[in-house]
């Protein structure tokens, strides 16, 4: 075979430091602009990035050019700084040091695209953690809840 042919969808979740509620209007639409600008940069081609006032979700193509890890770790790093300098009261911004990240079937795009489309929704009934788990639980991660909170 002459070429390498790659298309892995993934969605990426991950939170503010103690999940504190810190993505909010005006910035909100900022950032996510931000972080799927991160992801172009690196070849990660977004389709959609959302998410609720203590947390991200990120549903891109991955670029077989870069590790998962890596992609995240530029996505964090750089928004950080960012997002610090869009008001004094973000000035002491951070990410949570950890992130899921899930494979989505290709058949499947449009359920996650319309997923984090309605994280408003979504979170009037139930809250990160609960989500988080419950992702966790639906594609069969082993975790031990003491240290995906901190």
């Amino acid at each position: 075979m002459g070429q390498s042919l790659v298309k892995n969808y993934m969605h990426i979740v991950f939170s503010t430091k103690h999940r504190e509620e810190l993505i909010h209007p005006p910035y909100e639409e900022k950032v996510y602009a931000y972080l799927g600008g991160i992801c172009k940069q690196q070849n990660c081609q977004p389709l959609i990035v959302g998410g609720y006032k203590d947390h991200i979700h990120i549903l891109c193509r991955l670029s077989q050019n870069i590790k998962l890890a890596k992609l995240v770790e530029l996505v964090k790093s750089h928004s950080s700084k960012w997002i610090k300098t869009l008001d004094p009261s973000l000035s002491n911004f951070y990410w949570q040091d950890g992130y899921g990240a899930f494979s989505v079937n290709p058949n499947e795009i449009d359920v996650v695209i319309r997923y984090i489309k309605n994280q408003y929704q979504q979170h009037q009934t139930k809250d990160f953690k609960n989500e988080y788990k419950a992702f966790l639980d639906k594609y069969k991660v082993d975790y031990d809840e003491r240290y995906i909170w901190d």
